[in-house]
């Protein structure tokens, strides 16, 4: 096990990711199946749906999607309001 920052990683195992400040600039798709505790498949399906219709924007490196973190904290700001205003209703 080594330590990174503010968590343990254990290599032989897949690492989560715990907090904000732990994501890098440029995400993965595991980066936030981690996060979200979520499959990467999904991660990737919520890829394929448009922005609008609350798909994560992303862009592509060769074959590769990555996403800005400020966008997907975008992202997960608007579901959390989406949730709020259903709970309001």
């Amino acid at each position: 096990m080594s330590t990174t920052g503010e968590k343990m990683i254990d290599r032989k195992s897949r690492s989560k990711i715990l907090t904000w400040n732990a994501l890098p600039e440029v995400l993965t798709a595991q980066h936030i199946a981690d996060y979200l505790y979520l499959s990467r498949r999904r991660v990737y399906e919520l890829f394929q749906i448009t922005e609008a219709a609350g798909g994560i924007a992303n862009f592509a490196i060769g074959g590769s999607k990555r996403v800005d973190r400020e966008d997907f904290k975008r992202w997960v700001d608007a579901r959390k309001k989406e949730k709020a205003q259903r709970i309001n209703v």
